[in-house]
């Protein structure tokens, strides 16, 4: 059965589990060949026997998004096992929340660096495929918390930065066809913010529970609504929309 990602490859960053995986599972689903970049060794392995099982194909790499390195031997072995790069999806991150007093110079590098540095080094090696085959589309995972959040000035500036990134990306890449997007979750039930939870010193369900009262749709996000967001973006027919950040959050942010 033809499916809209088949002839298609797509590349996740920190995708072997949560958002990542979900965002692979779904691309997976309709067609895609699937490249998974963590640097978690026993959750990459854990994908890759499960999507093998489901049917899918998948190749897994180890690798540093902050080393460029890890980037261009990752994308390398992929092009060359699936025979082309269409799809990067930026999904690898990390939190390291405290209050701007408490905050160590090392939890404010760690947070930039994964997200903007590594989205850096995966979109500057990405589109030296996308241009040489005059195609690609670039989706940045963003977050509400780029609008400001409590105890999170590092991951706020970071998440910020990469909707600067993905509209110059958009306007410097467009005439390559290769679009540039992100999606920006609200909260989701994730393993980062059950973290949140334990910061904060509170059960996971008091979290959801808390949260959803602010959302209008009244209830929590899951990882498939942010996955079904970036397929839209990933889609070819989605050629005429670039340089945009879509707020899947339940209700209107920005």
């Amino acid at each position: 059965m033809t499916t809209r990602f088949t002839g298609r490859t797509a590349f996740i960053t920190g995708g072997s589990r949560g958002i990542g995986k979900e965002i692979a599972r779904q691309l997976a689903s309709e067609g895609a060949k699937v490249a998974v970049m963590d640097i978690n060794e026993e959750t990459l392995k854990e994908t890759a026997k499960e999507f093998a099982t489901d049917g899918f194909e998948v190749l897994v790499k180890k690798g540093d998004v902050t080393k460029a390195s890890d980037v261009e031997e990752a994308m390398k072995e992929v092009v060359s096992a699936f025979g082309s790069l269409d799809i990067l999806i930026n999904n690898a991150g990390v939190i390291r929340d405290n209050l701007l007093f408490k905050m160590e110079d090392s939890d404010w590098e760690q947070v930039v660096n994964v997200h903007l540095k590594g989205a850096f080094h995966t979109a500057r090696e990405a589109q030296k495929y996308m241009v040489k085959q005059q195609y690609g589309r670039i989706i940045n995972l963003s977050s509400t918390s780029a609008l400001g959040k409590r105890g999170q000035a590092n991951y706020s500036t970071a998440k910020a930065g990469l909707q600067g990134f993905t509209k110059t990306l958009a306007i410097e890449l467009g005439k390559f066809d290769i679009t540039a997007n992100a999606v920006a979750p609200g909260f989701i039930e994730t393993d980062m913010t059950k973290a949140t939870a334990q910061r904060i010193g509170i059960p996971f369900e008091q979290l959801v529970e808390a949260s959803v009262t602010e959302i209008p749709v009244g209830r929590s996000g899951k990882p498939a609504d942010i996955a079904n967001a970036v397929a839209f973006f990933a889609d070819e027919a989605s050629s005429f929309v670039s340089g945009q950040v879509l707020y899947v959050a339940g209700g209107p942010k920005a």
